[in-house]
């Protein structure tokens, strides 16, 4: 079956690095191709003379707000014409208006939509293209937040995304998180785990992260530690089957402490081993440590 990802998103949030990223893996990339020829786009690579296999196409804001308008409805029509044959997936990489703003700060690049037609500033830019993205952001098949991701961690986040696509089912993501760098825009499920005890406390113990040996013995000992464990783990087992039936792709899971360095490393760590012993495509991310 071809391969056809479709990679959207706020414009400074990592599109190109993507594309970048997937062209690296033997995709054949398109950038920016104006939404009005999507569809004669895919008819084209169907053809059985056409030897596409993988496909990636980059659709921004540069496409009219017309087309962008009716390109979720395009996107479904073509997966119900050529489901069979291509399956046809969409990312969408997004990050919150203050990085985006420092971003474009750094770079001194112009908004696409901070022209003379349309008269906005930078912020107004910015929400405008949040709007008028919005439906594509809501049917995507993975919401990738770049706020607090650099670009060898979006790198790496695509490669284990595309990679894993050849084993069916569901891809699920385990990652650890700080709460004082802000919770996981893409996350589905989140845990908090700051009610546990903090090695951070412990001077023998602060400069270990939840990887290593002292912190796990630490926390294993730790009765109450257990029982968090073994509630997360034992909703996480109960529920994933009914995301299977529902013909879902992607499925991220984030537990976070104060620093993301021990308690929520410790527990992402600990229930992936549990859950790799029984299921497939199981990543993981420690975001604070990457």
């Amino acid at each position: 079956m071809q391969e056809l990802l479709i990679i959207s998103g706020m414009s400074g949030s990592g599109k190109t690095i993507a594309l970048r990223t997937l062209e690296d893996l033997d995709f054949y990339c398109v950038d920016n191709l104006p939404v009005e020829m999507f569809e004669h786009f895919v008819e084209h690579i169907s053809q059985e003379h056409i030897d596409y296999s993988r496909v990636a196409i980059g659709i921004d804001i540069r496409s009219t707000e017309t087309a962008l308008k009716k390109f979720p409805a395009i996107i479904e029509k073509l997966k119900e014409k050529y489901g069979k044959i291509i399956s046809i997936r969409l990312f969408f990489l997004s990050s919150d208006d203050k990085t985006l703003l420092k971003r474009y700060s750094e770079t001194r690049r112009s908004h696409p939509l901070s022209n003379s037609e349309h008269n906005f500033s930078l912020s107004q830019a910015i929400r405008a293209e949040r709007e008028l993205l919005e439906s594509l952001a809501t049917m995507s098949d993975l919401l990738i937040d770049t706020s607090k991701t650099t670009a060898p961690q979006l790198r790496d986040k695509i490669w284990k995304q595309v990679s894993t696509n050849t084993e069916s089912g569901l891809s699920v993501l385990l990652q650890s998180f700080a709460f004082k760098r802000g919770v996981p825009f893409d996350a589905d499920f989140v845990f908090d785990a700051r009610c546990l005890p903090n090695p951070f406390w412990e001077k023998s113990l602060r400069e270990f992260c939840g990887k290593d040996k002292p912190i796990i013995e630490y926390l294993d000992s730790k009765e109450v530690v257990a029982d968090y464990f073994n509630d997360i783990f034992n909703l996480i087992k109960k529920w994933l089957p009914k995301f299977d039936e529902h013909d879902r792709s992607y499925l991220t899971i984030a537990i976070g402490c104060t620093g993301g360095k021990h308690r929520s490393v410790y527990l992402v760590e600990k229930i992936y081993r549990e859950l790799s012993l029984s299921r497939k495509n199981i990543l993981i991310q420690h975001r604070e440590l990457d």
